[in-house]
């Protein structure tokens, strides 16, 4: 008789992150947070609409606050300590995303600016002739 023996497979260890990344993006209608290593390797994300918020209340400041307690909540067993926060986007919810990291303990390094802007804009409409 021949026994199977079965295989554990090794148990799944999470790295220690003291630092890392924070993208946001602040649209009218949503804010959406991802957080990275510093290789740019996705530890956690959330957003707005994942937190329980629906249709314009999405956009708000609140909204954005408790998308940052929430992204906390779920980096908190990597050990993260400082961020450098990445914002893009013109939405209400870009500086209440920034205040509520500070607020959940982390250190802010740094806060960069990452809005894309037009180098010389649409082509401008043909004039009218009358």
């Amino acid at each position: 008789m021949v026994e199977k023996v079965e295989k554990k497979s090794p148990k799944k260890t999470r790295k220690n992150v003291p630092e890392a990344n924070v993208y946001v993006t602040a649209s009218y209608n949503n804010t959406l947070m991802s957080l990275t290593d510093l290789e740019g390797n996705l530890i956690a994300q959330s957003s707005s609409g994942s937190c329980g918020f629906k249709g314009s209340r999405k956009s708000t400041p609140y909204a954005a606050t408790v998308t940052a307690e929430k992204l906390i909540e779920k980096v908190a067993p990597y050990g993260v300590e400082k961020v450098k926060v990445f914002i893009k986007g013109v939405g209400t919810g870009r500086e209440q995303a920034v205040r509520g990291l500070q607020a959940a303990g982390l250190e802010l390094m740094a806060i960069f600016d990452t809005t894309p802007r037009p180098h010389n804009g649409c082509r401008k409409k043909k004039s009218r002739r009358v």
